[in-house]
């Protein structure tokens, strides 16, 4: 497979996209945060100082993934169609984040949706920092994407 980021110089660069189809295209990017039981259970509960950290991390998945390409240097910026943030949980003392972008553009959104992982699982750092500095977050991954001409790609478990 060829490498299209470096010029004829080998220096990096912006792919161009001019010529590429317009397609339909999503990614799907899951990270975890996990921590003791007793900050998990002040999220469940609602009980830390900072406010609703669930609801905090959504918005701020979301507002990442439309930021992108202004921290990510290589990344195209895109006409986001959708983001859908969830959540999901142990019951115990990990936290699951799940990110699925969507855009109907000439390149895709997987980097996208790992950032929006990123920076939510980063806010559930941040809000809780104070009732534990040794949470872990990851791994995060990419775990499927659609469209583009490489076609679909879906992450095999193990």
């Amino acid at each position: 497979m060829k490498l299209t980021h470096f010029n004829e110089q080998g220096r990096a660069r912006m792919v161009d996209v001019s010529d590429k189809e317009i397609t339909t295209r999503m990614a799907t990017a899951v990270s975890q945060v996990k921590m003791s039981p007793g900050t998990f259970k002040a999220i469940k509960e609602g009980t830390v100082g900072k406010g609703d950290v669930l609801a905090v991390a959504q918005v701020a998945g979301i507002m990442a993934a439309k930021k992108t390409a202004d921290w990510i240097p290589m990344c195209h910026p895109l006409p986001l169609t959708g983001i859908d943030i969830r959540f999901s949980d142990n019951n115990k003392d990990e936290l699951y984040i799940e990110a699925t972008v969507k855009t109907t553009g000439k390149t895709g959104v997987e980097m996208e949706a790992l950032t929006a992982v990123s920076a939510c699982a980063l806010t559930v750092y941040d809000m809780c920092k104070a009732l534990q500095k040794d949470m872990i977050i990851g791994p995060t991954m990419l775990v499927s994407k659609s469209g583009g001409k490489n076609g679909d790609y879906e992450r095999e478990e193990g």
